[in-house]
């Protein structure tokens, strides 16, 4: 077992301010989720959409009681919760036990994490995202985890990955808008291909500073 307690901070800054359009107000955006998979399997598409997803436009609130997703991740306890405050959109996802055992049918770890968090908040020009996990088993982290730390899970035909595990996951696009997303977990199966293929995120929270604009 490993124990893990960290919060680490990211950073997506757009380097010259987005100007609204005339009569086009930019409000900021934001949404969570505690988690979510889309993959196949045994020739099955599991789907489950972004479990108690809020967002900056409501609903506001969310929760999930969790439960088992086919063979391949169960989610437990799961809360989200958006909104803004003036200009400033926020997002937050926390859930506890969570467990993905589609690995183990072909000789890889079962993951567990006891306890997760991801959020994020809209600056004047940009987004700042944090994340904590606690007590994970199945794949070794650091005490201080750097953004998209990024584990290899052997195991696949002639020398392929099973899975890779990012942790601290932060997603910006390119160019860079403004905005990013958090996750605190992020699982691809077979990346290289193999009996599996697909994704499974834990602790999602997404922000945007000029995510849309009004007539």
């Amino acid at each position: 077992m490993h124990n893990v307690r960290t919060r680490m901070l990211a950073v997506a800054v757009l380097a010259v301010p987005l100007l609204a359009g005339a009569g086009k107000p930019l409000t900021s955006t934001s949404w969570a989720s505690a988690g979510s998979v889309d993959a196949m399997i045994d020739e099955q598409h599991i789907v489950t959409g972004e479990l108690a997803k809020c967002t900056a436009d409501g609903p506001m609130n969310a929760h999930t009681a969790g439960g088992t997703t086919g063979d391949i991740a169960i989610f437990g306890n799961g809360t989200t919760t958006c909104g803004r405050n003036g200009p400033v959109a926020v997002a937050e996802a926390q859930g506890h036990r969570f467990e993905a055992d589609v690995l183990k049918r072909f000789g890889g770890p079962v993951i567990t994490v006891r306890t997760y968090k991801s959020g994020c908040a809209t600056t004047a020009d940009g987004s700042v995202g944090d994340m904590e996990v606690g007590t994970v088993t199945g794949i070794k982290v650091p005490q201080d985890i750097p953004p998209n730390f990024r584990i290899v899970i052997p195991g696949g035909a002639a020398g392929t990955a099973l899975a890779t595990v990012t942790v601290n996951e932060t997603v910006t696009p390119e160019p860079v808008d403004g905005s990013m997303v958090t996750h605190a977990v992020h699982i691809k199966l077979f990346p290289q291909g193999g009996p599996a293929s697909g994704d499974i995120y834990v602790g999602t929270a997404a922000c945007d500073p000029f995510g849309s604009g009004s007539s």
